[in-house]
């Protein structure tokens, strides 16, 4: 990086710009293509697309559309649904970037797998320790991931890693918002200390419900009480991701009973299955704001600045 020192008529003292050395290649998988444009901007870095062709027998055939120029090499793919193949085509676009470079940066803004982060159940296989292994052995030599949905599965990498909050970039969207006395709330516990910060930097409080899962069933129920300080204020439900949005249901349920003001659903990937999206909403929720994790009609937020300056 070199920093130019410019000095123009029109200021009576000089001004300083900041020239980014093109030092990468960003390869873009096809599930990430917006993000990793928006990422090689950030970057100044050239930008290589890939071709992806599915035969009838389901096999995955990618293509890199041009030679990377640059030792350093960003490979920047989500692994959301169909997970399987998005994993297996991220594995080989890292595999031939290997083949170019002496460093190969795997951005991972959604990992699939995440929440496979141990035996909850006799038997079960840790699949995240499994991907984890997969990443090291195609060459990666270093792998970015955005809220991670349990810090214990980046502990199986044995390579670099290193997790970034989109909390702050959502943060920033919803401070542009004229909220009537804002409460961050947690739909559990887990997620407090995602609740506490975003409510730091919003400069507000939060709370957390209390939430039991049934691990055979699936099914989730509110175990909290009533709430006094919710009464007539807008609420922000933060969470990680939203796949089928059982969780943000119930808990949007539980907290219209307590006679609040409207109710915006923030976090970093929206999954979305099927319908998840309009039960949400029917259930109360006013809007839903996502990153760009996933894209998609909710993918508002913009995080290719945090996994730029993370990169860097």
């Amino acid at each position: 990086m070199k920093v130019l020192t410019i000095i123009s008529s029109k200021f009576k003292k000089p001004f300083f710009v900041v020239e980014l050395l093109t030092k990468f290649t960003v390869i873009s998988g096809t599930s990430s293509e917006e993000l990793a444009k928006k990422l090689a901007k950030k970057l100044g870095a050239n930008l290589l697309k890939s071709q992806l062709r599915i035969f009838p027998d389901g096999e995955s055939k990618i293509t890199l559309k041009g030679i990377p120029q640059k030792n350093k090499i960003i490979v920047i793919q989500s692994t959301y649904p169909p997970v399987d193949e998005n994993l297996i085509q991220t594995l080989s676009l890292i595999s031939k970037a290997k083949e170019y470079g002496t460093e190969v940066i795997a951005v991972i803004p959604y990992m699939g797998y995440a929440r496979q982060d141990r035996e909850f159940l006799p038997g079960e296989i840790i699949t995240m320790k499994v991907v984890a292994n997969l990443f090291k052995s195609v060459g990666t030599t270093r792998i970015i991931v955005v809220d991670i949905h349990s810090m214990l599965g980046l502990k199986y990498f044995n390579i670099k890693s290193e997790n970034v909050s989109a909390v702050p970039d959502l943060v920033k969207y919803f401070s542009k918002l004229k909220l009537k006395n804002p409460l961050v709330v947690s739909p559990d516990r887990g997620g407090k200390e995602r609740a506490k910060e975003f409510a730091r930097l919003l400069n507000t409080e939060y709370i957390f419900l209390e939430k039991q899962r049934d691990r055979n069933t699936g099914k989730v129920k509110i175990k909290s009480t009533n709430f006094d300080e919710i009464v007539d204020r807008d609420l922000i439900l933060v969470d990680d991701m939203i796949s089928t949005g059982g969780s943000i249901i119930k808990a949007t349920e539980f907290l219209k009973k307590q006679k609040c003001n409207k109710i915006f659903v923030a976090c970093t990937h929206a999954l979305l299955r099927n319908d998840a999206k309009e039960k949400i909403i029917k259930s109360g929720v006013t809007k839903i704001i996502s990153t760009n994790t996933i894209p998609g009609k909710t993918s508002v937020v913009d995080i290719s600045g945090t996994i730029a300056k993370a990169i860097i």
